[in-house]
């Protein structure tokens, strides 16, 4: 039986239904845990080690869903937005049963997360456009066509890398604070047991990635490791 603090609702009256029914706070960390702790890992190392391996010419093919060999971008742009969606379905439930913002440590810590998960679903919008040598829009003989702002990582592309990259780290670091202090109102030793064998389970996964050197350039696994890409001549010395 879990020991509720005594400002947590146990049950909410509906208007329209004219009735209470009681809170099942359970739910909603199941639901916040899953988002956070194995939806939004999943969409994370979709995109860091699903990536091809480069070649000359990259990938050709446009990227959309059902383009298979972009799938690992699809599963990261499509899985946050379903990460933002769900949790802010989560949100408006809790703060619903709960009468509006609580002002708690976890109400600040998950709110935050929430608003950082979403601002990054938000930025992809500004990520710009993608352009490529070998594209499947680009005329070899017309370098106008192989413009775009990944292909020639223009100001645009650099800050919406430097922003999204450095964003999610953050927003990890106030999802492990929400959960944490969730729990800590709200004790459920077996989710907290689950929670760290994922931790465990994504540390091993990821270090067996890295090992196995699947973590390839972003840059090149699209456009290629011909050196007279733009963004491959500019990092030549690197």
């Amino acid at each position: 039986m879990n020991k509720i603090q005594s400002h947590i609702p146990t049950e909410v009256y509906l208007d329209f239904l004219g009735t209470a029914i009681p809170v099942h706070w359970d739910y909603h960390a199941i639901l916040m845990v899953g988002i956070w702790f194995v939806l939004v890992p999943l969409c994370i190392i979709a995109i860091r080690y699903g990536k091809p391996k480069p070649t000359l010419n990259g990938i050709r093919q446009e990227v959309r869903l059902t383009n298979l060999v972009w799938w690992w971008f699809s599963v990261h742009k499509f899985g946050l937005i379903l990460a933002a969606g769900l949790s802010l379905a989560g949100l408006a439930v809790a703060m619903t049963v709960s009468g509006g913002f609580s002002g708690s440590l976890h109400s600040i810590f998950g709110i935050t997360t929430i608003v950082l998960g979403c601002l990054q679903v938000i930025s992809g919008w500004f990520r710009g456009t993608h352009g490529g040598r070998n594209y499947h829009k680009a005329v070899p003989d017309d370098p106008s066509t192989w413009r775009g702002d990944h292909y020639d990582m223009t100001p645009r592309r650099r800050k919406f890398e430097a922003y999204h990259r450095t964003a999610g780290y953050f927003t990890g670091f106030f999802a492990f604070g929400a959960v944490v202090s969730g729990l800590m109102q709200y004790p459920m030793p077996v989710l907290a047991g689950v929670i760290l064998i994922t931790a465990l389970v994504v540390l091993v996964l990821c270090s067996v990635l890295e090992y196995k050197g699947l973590r390839y350039d972003g840059y090149r696994a699209a456009h290629g490791y011909n050196p007279e890409h733009p963004y491959n001549k500019a990092r030549k010395d690197l």
